[in-house]
């Protein structure tokens, strides 16, 4: 499975958030939401999920 990323560095917000979340593509999306939601003040819209998806990026494998 390829594993994606999302950087709140890298996406607009006021807030200087700096969470970087990587996962599968599904996992990462719903916990981007939610911290969205949480942490953001976002609603959780199909734009909402829209945006984040774009803003997905292919993570490289931890290393252990």
């Amino acid at each position: 499975m390829a594993r994606k990323m999302i950087d709140c560095r890298q996406v607009p917000n006021e807030a200087g958030c700096t969470l970087t979340i990587a996962g599968g593509e599904e996992e990462v999306l719903d916990a981007a939401v939610a911290h969205a939601v949480a942490k953001h003040g976002h609603q959780d819209t199909p734009e909402l999920r829209e945006m984040l998806r774009g803003s997905l990026q292919a993570a490289e494998p931890a290393l252990a």
